[in-house]
């Protein structure tokens, strides 16, 4: 299914900026659901985004086929997408030290393009993530995915399906949300 898939860097911005679409991707928000607090959202996202991107490290990974962006996924430092951290959220760290720990790192969004949807580009992405994550000396990979989508709106899964997770080898650490288990990897 893919050709390639890499760290977004700078360079990458075209590519990332074209899977998203003028409207950036789900809703005008340009993946930054879980960085900025719902007050800050909209007007600058994909600002917001872009200019995180400038500064490095990779925020997250790009899945490429034929030369065209086609998946990503947002991966690093929970540190590093504060409303993940949120107490009131099910994704709420098990530990409160995790949230600023650079060791502790979380898988929080993803967006595949709608043509390749379905064809296991999440589970592509997860095992390249897991590999990115220890490359860059994490020790725990967390996510918080959904049990069960309606199957009628795919943008529902943006944090990813429960069963991607179990075959990568994540546990369930803590469910405090119906259906939105928070799920842990130490690597």
């Amino acid at each position: 299914m893919t050709d390639a898939i890499s760290p977004l860097t700078p360079d990458l911005w075209p590519h990332f900026e074209d899977l998203f679409g003028k409207q950036g991707a789900c809703y005008g928000c340009w993946c930054t659901y879980f960085r900025l607090p719902p007050a800050i959202r909209r007007e600058s996202n994909k600002d917001h985004i872009k200019a995180r991107i400038a500064a490095g490290p990779p925020p997250g990974l790009l899945a490429f086929a034929d030369g065209q962006a086609i998946g990503w996924m947002q991966i690093g430092p929970r540190a590093d997408v504060a409303e993940f951290n949120n107490a009131g959220r099910g994704s709420a760290p098990l530990d409160s030290g995790d949230a600023s720990d650079p060791a502790v790192w979380a898988i929080s969004c993803f967006f595949i393009r709608s043509k390749a949807r379905g064809k296991g580009l999440t589970h592509q992405l997860v095992d390249a993530g897991i590999a990115f994550a220890r490359q860059s000396g994490a020790r725990v990979l967390e996510a918080c995915p959904i049990d069960q989508s309606n199957g009628k709106n795919p943008v529902s899964l943006f944090v990813g399906s429960t069963r991607v997770f179990e075959k990568t080898g994540f546990a369930r650490a803590a469910e405090r949300k119906p259906g939105r288990p928070l799920m842990r990897l130490e690597l």
